[in-house]
Protein backbone atom coordinates (compact mmCIF):
# COMPACT_ATOMS: atom_id res chain seq x y z
CA UNK A 1 0.00 0.00 0.00
CA UNK A 2 1.53 3.16 -0.80
CA UNK A 3 0.22 6.41 1.13
CA UNK A 4 1.03 10.53 0.78
CA UNK A 5 1.60 12.44 3.70
CA UNK A 6 3.26 16.16 4.54
CA UNK A 7 4.88 17.27 7.84
CA UNK A 8 6.53 20.07 8.65
CA UNK A 9 10.16 21.46 7.43
CA UNK A 10 12.93 22.82 10.09
CA UNK A 11 12.60 26.07 7.59
CA UNK A 12 9.66 26.74 9.63
CA UNK A 13 8.16 27.79 6.52
CA UNK A 14 7.43 24.44 4.49
CA UNK A 15 5.27 21.30 4.84
CA UNK A 16 7.67 18.58 3.27
CA UNK A 17 6.02 16.00 1.29
CA UNK A 18 6.67 12.14 1.97
CA UNK A 19 5.28 8.76 0.27
CA UNK A 20 5.68 5.73 2.35
CA UNK A 21 5.13 2.08 0.57
CA UNK A 22 3.36 -0.58 3.30
CA UNK A 23 3.89 -4.24 3.24
CA UNK A 24 0.93 -6.49 2.99
CA UNK A 25 3.12 -8.91 5.44
CA UNK A 26 4.81 -8.38 8.53
CA UNK A 27 7.27 -4.85 8.19
CA UNK A 28 10.88 -7.00 8.58
CA UNK A 29 12.55 -3.58 7.90
CA UNK A 30 12.71 -0.09 6.88
CA UNK A 31 14.79 1.46 3.95
CA UNK A 32 14.26 5.24 3.88
CA UNK A 33 15.40 6.64 0.60
CA UNK A 34 17.20 10.10 0.04
CA UNK A 35 16.31 11.14 -4.10
CA UNK A 36 18.78 13.60 -5.81
CA UNK A 37 19.00 16.47 -7.43
CA UNK A 38 16.20 18.15 -9.90
CA UNK A 39 13.84 15.03 -9.23
CA UNK A 40 11.86 13.68 -6.20
CA UNK A 41 10.53 10.80 -4.07
CA UNK A 42 8.08 8.90 -6.28
CA UNK A 43 10.37 7.97 -9.09
CA UNK A 44 11.95 5.43 -6.81
CA UNK A 45 7.84 3.93 -7.31
CA UNK A 46 9.39 0.54 -8.75
CA UNK A 47 12.02 0.11 -6.35
CA UNK A 48 9.99 0.88 -3.24
CA UNK A 49 7.32 -1.20 -4.26
CA UNK A 50 10.27 -4.30 -4.83
CA UNK A 51 11.37 -3.76 -1.42
CA UNK A 52 8.22 -3.44 0.00
CA UNK A 53 7.19 -6.61 -1.01
CA UNK A 54 10.19 -8.22 0.38
CA UNK A 55 8.74 -7.07 4.04
CA UNK A 56 10.47 -3.73 3.49
CA UNK A 57 8.81 -0.33 4.76
CA UNK A 58 9.65 1.97 2.69
CA UNK A 59 9.68 5.89 3.17
CA UNK A 60 11.08 9.02 1.78
CA UNK A 61 10.70 12.58 1.15
CA UNK A 62 10.71 15.71 -1.55
CA UNK A 63 14.35 17.81 -0.06
CA UNK A 64 13.19 21.60 0.27
CA UNK A 65 13.17 22.82 -3.48
CA UNK A 66 11.63 19.83 -5.01
CA UNK A 67 8.81 17.59 -6.08
CA UNK A 68 5.33 18.03 -4.11
CA UNK A 69 7.42 19.99 -0.89
CA UNK A 70 7.37 23.11 -3.62
CA UNK A 71 3.92 25.28 -4.09
CA UNK A 72 5.31 27.79 -6.10
CA UNK A 73 7.52 27.34 -9.14
CA UNK A 74 10.01 30.33 -7.99
CA UNK A 75 11.01 27.43 -5.06
CA UNK A 76 11.94 24.96 -7.37
CA UNK A 77 15.92 24.35 -6.19
CA UNK A 78 15.72 26.81 -3.88
CA UNK A 79 16.56 25.16 0.25
CA UNK A 80 16.33 27.61 2.72
CA UNK A 81 17.31 31.32 3.56
CA UNK A 82 19.40 30.07 6.14
CA UNK A 83 21.21 27.18 6.87
CA UNK A 84 19.86 25.50 3.72
CA UNK A 85 21.77 22.03 3.98
CA UNK A 86 20.80 21.57 7.41
CA UNK A 87 16.95 22.58 7.23
CA UNK A 88 17.52 19.33 4.62
CA UNK A 89 19.43 16.90 6.88
CA UNK A 90 16.87 17.57 9.94
CA UNK A 91 13.96 16.81 7.49
CA UNK A 92 15.35 13.56 6.60
CA UNK A 93 16.22 13.07 10.36
CA UNK A 94 12.56 13.49 11.43
CA UNK A 95 11.34 11.85 9.43
CA UNK A 96 14.00 8.68 10.53
CA UNK A 97 12.98 9.76 13.84
CA UNK A 98 9.13 9.46 13.10
CA UNK A 99 9.21 6.57 11.03
CA UNK A 100 11.70 4.39 13.83
CA UNK A 101 8.74 5.27 16.70
CA UNK A 102 6.05 3.19 14.23
CA UNK A 103 8.44 0.64 14.33
CA UNK A 104 11.08 0.40 17.09
CA UNK A 105 12.17 -2.87 16.44
CA UNK A 106 13.16 -3.84 13.23
CA UNK A 107 16.56 -2.79 11.36
CA UNK A 108 16.91 0.37 9.75
CA UNK A 109 18.69 1.36 6.57
CA UNK A 110 19.37 4.60 4.63
CA UNK A 111 19.78 4.94 0.60
CA UNK A 112 20.73 7.84 -0.98
CA UNK A 113 21.07 8.44 -4.62
CA UNK A 114 22.97 11.25 -6.39
CA UNK A 115 22.88 14.33 -4.53
CA UNK A 116 20.61 12.15 -1.55
CA UNK A 117 24.32 9.76 -1.80
CA UNK A 118 26.07 13.41 -0.43
CA UNK A 119 23.21 14.04 1.77
CA UNK A 120 23.13 10.30 3.84
CA UNK A 121 27.16 10.64 3.65
CA UNK A 122 26.45 13.68 5.54
CA UNK A 123 23.41 12.17 7.49
CA UNK A 124 26.05 8.84 8.46
CA UNK A 125 29.07 11.52 9.94
CA UNK A 126 25.47 13.57 12.28
CA UNK A 127 22.94 10.42 12.94
CA UNK A 128 24.41 7.45 12.06
CA UNK A 129 23.72 5.93 15.38
CA UNK A 130 21.29 3.08 14.99
CA UNK A 131 21.17 2.51 11.31
CA UNK A 132 21.75 -1.06 10.21
CA UNK A 133 23.51 0.15 6.90
CA UNK A 134 23.64 2.83 4.47
CA UNK A 135 23.74 3.00 0.53
CA UNK A 136 25.77 5.15 -1.15
CA UNK A 137 24.36 5.17 -4.72
CA UNK A 138 25.51 7.49 -7.48
CA UNK A 139 28.11 9.20 -5.61
CA UNK A 140 30.80 11.34 -6.48
CA UNK A 141 34.37 13.01 -5.30
CA UNK A 142 35.85 16.33 -5.91
CA UNK A 143 38.74 18.38 -5.02
CA UNK A 144 38.41 20.58 -1.47
CA UNK A 145 39.54 23.41 -4.10
CA UNK A 146 37.00 22.81 -6.14
CA UNK A 147 34.32 22.97 -3.61
CA UNK A 148 35.42 26.21 -1.83
CA UNK A 149 35.37 27.82 -5.26
CA UNK A 150 32.04 26.63 -5.44
CA UNK A 151 31.14 27.98 -2.53
CA UNK A 152 32.69 31.14 -2.88
CA UNK A 153 31.41 31.78 -6.49
CA UNK A 154 27.78 31.14 -5.42
CA UNK A 155 28.10 33.16 -2.43
CA UNK A 156 28.81 35.98 -4.70
CA UNK A 157 26.16 35.20 -6.69
CA UNK A 158 23.89 35.18 -3.83
CA UNK A 159 24.62 38.07 -2.61
CA UNK A 160 24.58 40.10 -6.09
CA UNK A 161 21.84 38.62 -6.97
CA UNK A 162 19.34 36.81 -4.55
CA UNK A 163 19.18 33.40 -3.73
CA UNK A 164 16.55 32.50 -6.06
CA UNK A 165 19.29 33.62 -9.10
CA UNK A 166 19.29 30.76 -11.88
CA UNK A 167 23.14 31.28 -13.16
CA UNK A 168 23.09 29.44 -16.50
CA UNK A 169 27.57 29.35 -15.80
CA UNK A 170 27.18 27.35 -12.61
CA UNK A 171 24.91 25.15 -13.95
CA UNK A 172 27.19 23.92 -16.70
CA UNK A 173 30.01 24.82 -14.52
CA UNK A 174 28.42 21.62 -12.56
CA UNK A 175 26.70 19.84 -14.89
CA UNK A 176 27.59 20.53 -18.50
CA UNK A 177 30.27 18.23 -19.03
CA UNK A 178 27.63 14.92 -17.68
CA UNK A 179 26.59 14.45 -21.18
CA UNK A 180 29.62 14.55 -23.31
CA UNK A 181 30.96 11.56 -22.66
CA UNK A 182 27.63 9.86 -25.10
CA UNK A 183 28.37 12.41 -27.74
CA UNK A 184 26.82 12.42 -30.06
CA UNK A 185 23.75 12.17 -27.61
CA UNK A 186 19.85 11.54 -28.65
CA UNK A 187 19.01 14.40 -25.96
CA UNK A 188 20.92 16.29 -23.27
CA UNK A 189 20.16 13.62 -20.38
CA UNK A 190 21.62 10.54 -22.11
CA UNK A 191 23.92 10.56 -19.36
CA UNK A 192 21.22 8.88 -16.74
CA UNK A 193 20.49 6.11 -18.02
CA UNK A 194 20.76 3.42 -21.13
CA UNK A 195 16.71 3.49 -20.89
CA UNK A 196 15.31 5.48 -23.42
CA UNK A 197 11.81 5.49 -21.71
CA UNK A 198 13.22 7.27 -18.80
CA UNK A 199 15.65 9.35 -20.73
CA UNK A 200 12.03 10.69 -22.69
CA UNK A 201 10.11 10.91 -19.51
CA UNK A 202 12.77 12.78 -17.31
CA UNK A 203 13.09 15.66 -20.13
CA UNK A 204 9.38 15.90 -20.72
CA UNK A 205 8.63 16.48 -16.89
CA UNK A 206 9.52 19.99 -15.79
CA UNK A 207 10.10 19.17 -12.18
CA UNK A 208 12.87 17.48 -13.57
CA UNK A 209 13.71 20.71 -15.70
CA UNK A 210 14.73 23.28 -14.17
CA UNK A 211 18.10 24.82 -12.68
CA UNK A 212 19.10 24.61 -9.58
CA UNK A 213 19.27 27.91 -7.98
CA UNK A 214 22.50 29.68 -6.71
CA UNK A 215 20.80 29.21 -3.11
CA UNK A 216 20.54 25.17 -4.07
CA UNK A 217 24.25 25.10 -5.39
CA UNK A 218 25.59 26.92 -2.94
CA UNK A 219 24.32 24.24 -0.05
CA UNK A 220 24.98 21.44 -2.39
CA UNK A 221 28.71 22.11 -2.27
CA UNK A 222 29.00 23.19 1.32
CA UNK A 223 27.09 20.19 2.27
CA UNK A 224 29.83 18.14 0.02
CA UNK A 225 32.96 19.54 1.39
CA UNK A 226 31.34 18.88 5.24
CA UNK A 227 30.80 14.99 4.27
CA UNK A 228 34.45 15.15 2.66
CA UNK A 229 36.32 16.58 6.17
CA UNK A 230 38.15 14.14 7.86
CA UNK A 231 36.88 15.87 11.60
CA UNK A 232 33.76 14.54 10.13
CA UNK A 233 34.40 11.27 8.90
CA UNK A 234 35.55 9.80 12.00
CA UNK A 235 31.98 10.41 13.37
CA UNK A 236 31.06 7.76 11.19
CA UNK A 237 30.05 4.01 13.47
CA UNK A 238 32.86 2.18 12.75
CA UNK A 239 30.60 -0.97 13.04
CA UNK A 240 28.20 0.68 10.40
CA UNK A 241 28.08 -1.28 7.14
CA UNK A 242 28.35 0.72 3.86
CA UNK A 243 27.73 -0.07 0.41
CA UNK A 244 28.70 2.39 -2.20
CA UNK A 245 26.80 1.58 -5.23
CA UNK A 246 27.31 2.93 -9.34
CA UNK A 247 27.79 2.69 -12.71
CA UNK A 248 30.82 1.73 -14.10
CA UNK A 249 29.73 5.03 -16.89
CA UNK A 250 28.24 7.23 -14.54
CA UNK A 251 30.33 11.08 -15.29
CA UNK A 252 29.20 11.89 -11.55
CA UNK A 253 31.32 9.26 -10.27
CA UNK A 254 34.21 9.79 -12.78
CA UNK A 255 33.52 6.89 -14.65
CA UNK A 256 34.05 4.73 -11.00
CA UNK A 257 36.80 7.09 -9.93
CA UNK A 258 34.68 9.01 -7.71
CA UNK A 259 32.97 5.73 -5.50
CA UNK A 260 36.34 4.01 -5.30
CA UNK A 261 37.90 7.37 -3.36
CA UNK A 262 35.21 7.17 -1.10
CA UNK A 263 34.56 3.68 -0.17
CA UNK A 264 38.86 3.38 0.30
CA UNK A 265 38.32 7.07 2.27
CA UNK A 266 35.53 4.87 4.63
CA UNK A 267 37.84 1.80 5.13
CA UNK A 268 41.07 4.09 5.95
CA UNK A 269 38.50 5.77 8.68
CA UNK A 270 38.40 2.69 10.39
CA UNK A 271 34.55 1.38 9.54
CA UNK A 272 34.90 -2.36 9.27
CA UNK A 273 32.11 -3.75 6.42
CA UNK A 274 32.64 -0.93 3.77
CA UNK A 275 31.32 -2.65 0.26
CA UNK A 276 31.70 -1.19 -3.45
CA UNK A 277 30.14 -2.42 -6.82
CA UNK A 278 29.92 -0.91 -9.49
CA UNK A 279 27.61 -2.20 -12.33
CA UNK A 280 29.60 -2.53 -16.05
CA UNK A 281 28.38 -0.46 -18.81
CA UNK A 282 25.35 1.17 -16.18
CA UNK A 283 24.95 5.02 -16.21
CA UNK A 284 24.03 6.91 -13.22
CA UNK A 285 20.32 6.10 -12.50
CA UNK A 286 20.91 2.00 -11.66
CA UNK A 287 17.80 1.30 -10.41
CA UNK A 288 16.43 2.50 -13.94
CA UNK A 289 19.05 0.96 -15.97
CA UNK A 290 18.14 -1.75 -18.39
CA UNK A 291 19.55 -4.18 -15.73
CA UNK A 292 17.40 -2.13 -13.13
CA UNK A 293 16.36 -6.19 -11.85
CA UNK A 294 20.06 -7.17 -11.08
CA UNK A 295 20.44 -4.02 -9.02
CA UNK A 296 17.47 -4.27 -6.65
CA UNK A 297 18.71 -8.05 -6.34
CA UNK A 298 22.46 -7.11 -5.41
CA UNK A 299 21.21 -4.74 -3.02
CA UNK A 300 18.39 -6.78 -1.26
CA UNK A 301 21.30 -10.06 -1.16
CA UNK A 302 23.36 -7.40 0.37
CA UNK A 303 20.91 -5.79 3.26
CA UNK A 304 19.93 -9.06 4.28
CA UNK A 305 22.53 -10.27 6.46
CA UNK A 306 23.21 -7.20 8.03
CA UNK A 307 19.43 -7.51 9.13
Amino acid sequence: MKKEFYYPSKDGLTQIHAIEWIPETQVRGILQIAHGMVEYIDRYDRFAAFMAAQGFYVVGNDHLGHGKSVTDESQLGYFAKHDGNFCVLSDMHKLREDTKAKYPDVPYFLLGHSMGSFLARQFIEKYGEGLSGAIIMGTGYQPMATLDLGIALTAVFNKLMGGHYRSTTINNMALGAYNASFEPARTKNDWLTKDEKIVDAYTANPLNQFIFTVNGYYNLFRGMRYAQRKVNLDKIPKDLPILVISGQNDPVGEFGKGPKIIAETYRETGIKDVTLKLFPDDRHEILNELDKEAVDKYILAWIKPRM
